[in-house]
């Protein structure tokens, strides 16, 4: 099932039929004990409705996280972007260590929902999108559904000096999240698909996939690891990194619209500005 957040009440989606969640706050939905269970047992009693025709950011008051170099093409492209830099090593020490990278993306207010707008930073040459499997995690730290993610990342300011990453990763409408949460009772399969297409004035410029399989890390094993000395009061979500890379030569550019596609979840769809 495939949980919405609307402009109105939210909406759940089971078997291909939409019904309303009536008067619940979003965090309260979040951290629900049970929320599967809850959501699946009580359709029969809420008001059918057809699809929502615009989505909010599935976000209430929750922080966004994500994890770095967790697939081996990103630790080839975070080499390559530092070398000049003397950084390159780093990636390639955090990707074989025990401890991920894990770092701050962005507050509630800083998420586009989908159809929203991104931002490209105005002093970035070098800025993509990078497709993300997300996270939903309760103030337990369990994951409780998953979700797609754009974390959009300036490769040029990061690979300048690794200790600007918070400046290539953190500004007004740096993530996008959507179209909803799957909320799931099982771990996600390890051949789910995550695709990306880059549209540029009506014509594909860049698509590519991978499987959840080609993650070094688990996704447990990172939430884990993102709760391990803290504490989110509502849960957090968790962008687990990337797998899907453009070229080094491919910069995004005004108008151009990112799809990010996960089987099971939907397609998440952000033009920028």
């Amino acid at each position: 099932m495939i949980l919405y957040k609307t402009p109105a009440d939210p909406v759940v989606e089971i078997d291909g039929q939409h019904y309303t969640v009536q008067s619940h706050d979003w965090d309260w939905l979040v951290n629900h004990e049970n929320l599967a269970d809850w959501l699946g047992s009580m359709a029969s009693e809420r008001h059918q409705v057809s699809a929502p025709a615009q989505l909010l950011a599935p976000i209430g008051t929750q922080e966004v996280w994500a994890a770095g170099v967790t697939y081996y093409r990103s630790r080839t492209a975070r080499m390559e972007e530092s070398k000049e830099a003397g950084g390159g090593s780093f990636y390639d020490r955090v990707y074989a260590a025990d401890r991920p990278e894990i770092f701050f993306k962005a507050t509630p207010q800083r998420v586009v929902a989908p159809g929203g707008v991104m931002h490209r930073r105005l002093d970035s040459k070098w800025i993509v999108p990078e497709p993300e499997l997300t996270l939903v995690i309760n103030n337990r730290g369990r994951i409780i559904g998953y979700t797609c993610g754009n974390d959009l990342s300036c490769r040029d300011i990061e690979g300048e000096n690794p200790l600007y990453l918070p400046q290539a990763k953190v500004f007004k409408n740096c993530a996008a999240l959507g179209p909803g949460i799957f909320i799931a009772g099982e771990p996600i399969l390890p051949d789910t698909v995550i695709a990306c297409e880059i549209v540029r004035k009506g014509g594909i410029v860049f698509s590519g996939s991978t499987t959840i399989a080609q993650m070094k890390r688990k996704p447990e094993e990172l939430a884990g690891w993102l709760f391990k000395e803290d504490t989110f009061s509502q849960g957090a979500f968790l962008m687990t990194g990337t797998g899907v890379v453009p070229p080094d030569d491919f910069c995004l550019q005004a108008a151009d619209e990112v799809r990010i596609s996960i089987d099971g979840i939907g397609t998440l769809s952000n033009t920028l500005d």
